[in-house]
């Protein structure tokens, strides 16, 4: 068995399920609901880090971040599943994949900024910063929308996409309806999207 270290609602952490979902990886996942912000919660000793997703093998060894995770679940799946051999397949999927992570990176910070510092703390100027960074990438990808293929680089965006709804209302969808439509068609394909959705 593996323990997957996370919490509902973070992206990354979702990623390894969907994925591990795809891969038919599962049912040898264990996942242990994480507290990054205590001192007394077990993730400061396994990752240095103290960040989640962490994957913990029965060895006590671990791995992190999501994206080495990912690689490491399609090794485990006997490759080339969601990560494809081909090069220029590959590295267009491995682009896709940091293209949607420095997305939910952007978005996080903006809550932490806000959950985390007093109000009259707070810098207009960093917010709006990673706001610019969200509305790009999400630019990008309607201009150009992933392809139907279920890998690395599209379960990044479809959780990406998902982040801004729990957090921010979901109001790209406004702005996006080519995105929207991608989303949709995603979801239906992949099961675990909409099981692995957080409330809260």
């Amino acid at each position: 068995m593996l323990t997957l270290r996370s919490s509902p609602p973070s992206p990354f952490g979702r990623k390894v399920k969907i994925a591990a979902a795809v891969l038919g990886l599962s049912d040898r996942i264990e996942v242990v609901k994480t507290d990054t912000t205590s001192p007394d919660d077990a993730i400061r000793a396994l990752n240095p880090l103290g960040k989640i997703p962490t994957l913990e093998f029965d060895s006590g060894a671990t791995l992190f971040d999501s994206r080495v995770i990912l690689e490491y679940l399609d090794h485990l799946a006997g490759g080339g599943r969601i990560i494809p051999a081909d090069p220029a397949e590959r590295f267009a999927v491995l682009r896709l994949q940091a293209l949607a992570d420095g997305l939910m990176d952007a978005a996080l910070l903006q809550i932490y900024e806000v959950r985390l510092r007093a109000e009259d703390k707070r810098d207009a100027g960093w917010l709006a910063n990673q706001a610019g960074k969200v509305e790009r990438a999400l630019k990008a990808l309607e201009d150009a929308p992933p392809s139907a293929r279920i890998d690395v680089g599209t379960i990044a965006v479809a959780c990406a996409l998902g982040y801004l709804d729990l957090r921010f209302e979901g109001r790209w969808r406004e702005t996006h309806p080519r995105l929207v439509e991608w989303l949709d068609a995603f979801r239906a394909q992949t099961p675990s999207y909409d099981a692995t959705r957080a409330l809260s």
